[in-house]
């Protein structure tokens, strides 16, 4: 039997609504209100459209970075091949995080990918953009057709990196995104690799370290990182959308938007996790 479950607790804004089986999934007596910092959040059981938690997950507001998964997503449908070498141009420079490509290099397109995806480098994401031959604006455009093809009625794009504070979403909708994004094998390869190492051409090592400090943490414990990715602008805040799964095989996705730091949205998205897996009973 498939039931609508609206929960609340007391008067906190959080809301976890629930379209269920009650066969399979069941909330445990006694939830207790989980005090996220953050000013959103949600966590989506991955494979659907069940969110077990919501705190103001339907407002909209700048997504910064996250938005490179809807440029894998897109630039996926144009790949010109992953070993076509391309030349960084002046054009790929852009202010704005740690630079690890420089004018004249030439890199394979893969390269490009996993250095735009690991270390979230916007000049390695505006090179990924043009190794697809169409211009950014035409881009753009694609990634806000896919957004409506997604049913993201709230998130719209203005350029391919997330500097713009007019790239917006929503927690509910950055988990649809990264959903759709995550179930590409090259996108949660990349997004699960702790660092990336290739050469240029000339045969220049390049190392970048991812910035999903999960990847990282000894103390997730259990929870293994399926994927995610970071983003920060002044606007956004700290904000990091993960896929993870505990022992017993239990996936959601974890959105924080607004974070406070850039440890804290780790740790929120940690906590938000494993209160999804200790507040209700998976039945399979």
């Amino acid at each position: 039997m498939n039931i609508l479950l609206v929960l609340l607790f007391g008067t906190s804004d959080v809301a976890p609504v629930l379209n269920i089986d009650t066969a399979i999934l069941k909330p445990k007596a006694g939830v207790p209100v989980l005090d996220l910092k953050a000013d959103k959040g949600a966590a989506l059981v991955t494979g659907g459209h069940l969110f077990l938690f919501s705190q103001r997950a339907d407002e909209t507001q700048p997504i910064a970075s996250i938005t490179k998964l809807m440029t894998a997503l897109v630039f996926l449908d144009h790949n010109p091949g992953w070993d076509k070498i391309y030349k960084i141009v002046a054009d790929d420079h852009v202010e704005g995080g740690r630079l690890n490509l420089f004018l004249g290099d030439e890199v394979k397109v893969k390269d490009l990918f996993y250095t735009s995806l690991v270390a979230s480098d916007n000049g390695a994401t505006l090179a990924l953009v043009h190794s697809t031959g169409l211009n950014e604006a035409d881009f753009v455009s694609e990634m806000n057709q896919k957004a409506k093809k997604l049913g993201l009625a709230k998130t719209s794009f203005v350029d391919p990196i997330g500097l713009s504070d007019s790239n917006v979403s929503t927690a509910r909708e950055v988990a649809f995104l990264a959903q759709a994004a995550l179930d590409r094998a090259e996108i949660r390869e990349a997004t699960t690799r702790p660092s990336y190492e290739f050469k240029t051409l000339l045969g220049r090592q390049k190392k970048v370290e991812s910035t999903d400090y999960l990847l990282f943490d000894s103390r997730q414990g259990s929870l293994q990182v399926l994927g995610g990715k970071t983003g920060y602008t002044d606007k956004a805040g700290y904000c990091f959308v993960g896929r993870l799964k505990d022992a017993s095989g239990r996936e959601v996705i974890s959105v924080i938007l607004g974070s406070s730091g850039k440890n804290e949205r780790f740790q929120e998205s940690r906590n938000l996790a494993n209160w999804v897996f200790n507040s209700y009973n998976w039945n399979k």
